[in-house]
């Protein structure tokens, strides 16, 4: 593929929800602080049983801990651009970062929805990333609003049923709380 024929890649957002972020923290400090540790710890011992080029204990650990400092590298880097969005939006009533919706089809089918950062995406959770093609035909709008949404596979309607910043009963990823301060 020629240099003029390369697409330029969509615009990514950097944002990331406060459970997002906690999470990604999590991670980091359970990577610096307990597994890092305790893989160095078996490296060490490992060396000390002599010739370190058959030693599958020690190889292992070191790729090990080149894969721990990576993501470690990675997660730093990251949580440094990230903006975490901790605010409701002027109109709660719109669909936002951050927002949980309830879509029906034209099928009558219900899909429910989080719009998230492209660290949260979880699928089987229904968390889409909000540079998705389907969350970007739904920002803006609200309940009882009709879009249509360019898919990949092909134009699709969709009717609004809710939008919500509060925690809804089916996203079983936590209490019914608010999340987003006023």
């Amino acid at each position: 593929m020629s240099e003029k024929e390369k697409k330029p890649l969509p615009k990514r957002s950097h944002l990331i929800t406060p459970e997002g972020e906690q999470a990604l923290r999590r991670e980091y400090d359970y990577l610096w602080r307990t597994e890092r540790p305790k893989v160095t710890q078996e490296v060490s011992d490992a060396a000390k049983l002599g010739d370190r080029s058959e030693n599958a204990e020690y190889i292992y650990g070191k790729r090990r801990l080149r894969q721990i400092d990576s993501r470690v590298r990675f997660l730093l880097k990251r949580l440094e651009i990230l903006t975490v969005v901790d605010r409701l939006p002027a109109d709660p009533q719109k669909v936002f970062f951050g927002a949980w919706l309830e879509l029906e089809d034209d099928d009558g089918e219900v899909h429910r929805y989080r719009l998230v950062g492209e660290d949260e995406i979880d699928l089987k959770r229904g968390y889409i990333s909000v540079d998705a093609p389907l969350a970007r035909g739904l920002l803006g709008k609200r309940v009882d609003d009709e879009v249509t949404v360019r898919l990949p596979k092909g134009e699709e309607t969709f009717y609004i049923l809710s939008v919500s910043y509060q925690r809804p009963e089916w996203d079983a990823g936590g209490s019914n709380q608010a999340v987003f301060s006023a």
